[in-house]
Order: structure tokens, then sequence, then C-alpha cells
């Protein structure tokens, strides 16, 4: 097993920081030209990193995410966005039309692009002995990034990645069995009712030892709750902040 291998497997996300210790400037440089360097559709670039290091400015954003205290407690936080400003700038240079934000398409594109591009940031930072933490919950409300972080109109917060020094490293969750996720020719069904009873008891292990039997709730049980009302609030404001951002997908 090589290195980078060997680093991709071992993912931690890490929501303990050490408060003493910074994150240059060069360090985040060099991770998002790393995480720029990746693939990205028709070689639009539909990604906008902002790094966020002002203390009240990262307070205001942890609580907005919902009270997520390691995006104020670590030095760095970084906001990927989609971005089809620059597309926009690039129309009107040539006097075409700019149809793509009419379309469910500029959504599915620019959220590739951030994922596509966050990974890379992860696997860079952790490269450097650096945590991480992905931030989906900047999405519940969306509007408050829009603000704080001057976002022009086609432009739209998709997640943002807390980066600090680990004051400690939680034990690895486990993952789904591979023969759920990888499947050869075509997708079997059949399969996965059988895979997630088993996985429920894995990871209601997991959590058992990790809050010493406080929880043991398991994977589906959160998934299904999450995925029924657990979202509503990402429901509430997720979807009309990318239309107040000019996105007019139907």
């Amino acid at each position: 097993m090589n290195e980078t291998i060997q680093l991709l497997k071992n993912h931690r996300s890490v929501r303990d920081f050490d408060t003493e210790k910074e994150v240059s400037e060069a360090q985040i440089q060099t991770i998002i030209e790393s995480a720029l360097a990746g693939p990205n559709w028709i070689n639009g670039q539909q990604v906008t990193v902002i790094e966020v290091r002002e203390p009240e400015r990262k307070a205001a954003l942890a609580k907005a995410a919902g009270n997520q205290r390691w995006i104020e407690e670590a030095p760095v936080f970084l906001v990927f966005c989609m971005d089809f400003y620059r597309a926009k700038l690039a129309a009107e240079k040539n006097g075409t039309g700019f149809k793509i934000v009419e379309d469910l398409e500029a959504i599915i594109v620019g959220s590739t692009d951030v994922g596509i591009a966050l990974g890379s940031a992860v696997i860079a930072a952790e490269s450097m002995g650096l945590g991480i933490v992905p931030i989906g919950g900047l999405r519940r409300n969306p509007q408050t990034f829009v603000d704080l972080l001057n976002l022009p109109e086609y432009v739209f917060p998709i997640s943002g990645l807390v980066v600090g020094y680990p004051r400690s490293v939680p034990a690895q969750k486990p993952r789904l069995p591979i023969k759920a996720t990888l499947q050869t020719e075509q997708y079997d069904p059949k399969t996965q009712k059988e895979i997630i009873d088993q996985y429920d008891q894995t990871i209601s292990s997991y959590m058992s030892e990790r809050t010493s039997g406080q929880d043991t709730s398991d994977w589906s049980s959160k998934i299904a709750q999450f995925y029924d009302t657990g979202f509503a609030q990402y429901e509430k404001n997720s979807s009309p902040t990318v239309k107040n951002q000019r996105f007019r997908y139907k």
C-alpha cells in the first residue's frame, strides 16, 4: 500500500483543534492550489474558496452553521462555493446568452466540481498533518454566508472545511462494506437490506464504545430520521437562497 492510499484510508474528521497552533498562509495556498488542480467540467473552473480567519466572522458563521464551535476554534475556515459568476462575465464578454443557470445542470455541475475540489483539499491538508472536518451545515442558513462573505450573483456556498492542528483524533468510523457500495456491471438492490442490517449492528457497537454506552443508535435510524424531518432547516433556506443568487432552475 503506497503512502497516498494509506492516507486516504486513514481519514478521520477532527472536531477538537489546538487553538495555540496556527496554519500558515503558505499551507492554505498549497492546499487550495492542490484542490483546484483537479478535474472540472469543460475547464469552466466553477469553484471559488473563501478563506476566513477573522474571529468575529468565524463566530457568526459557526452560529449560522448550527453552532458548530470547531469553526470558531480552528484557525482557518474555508468556504467552498460553486461559482458561475466568472462564466456570466465570459458570456457578457462574448455577447452570448447565459442559459446554464436556468437548468438544474448548473447545480449538478457546480456541486460536483466543489466535491472534487473539497476532496483534494482534504487529502492535501491531511498530508501536512492537519486535521479537517467538512461542514455541510452552512446550508442551514446560506443567506448568512452570502451576506457575510459578499458573494455575488451566481455564487452559492456548498460546503465548508475547518482546518487546523488536531488536539485529539477520534477513532475511525466504520464504513459500509465494500459489497454495498461497489457493484459489478449492474446495481443489485437485493443485497442492500441484509447489508444494512449488519451495518446497523456495527455502527451501534461503535457508538456505544465511543460514548461509553450512552448512545447505541444505528446507521439506518439516523439516516431515516434526518431524511424525514431532520433536514427541515435546509429545506426551508437552501433552495430559496440558491434562487436568490439567480439560479433559475425549474
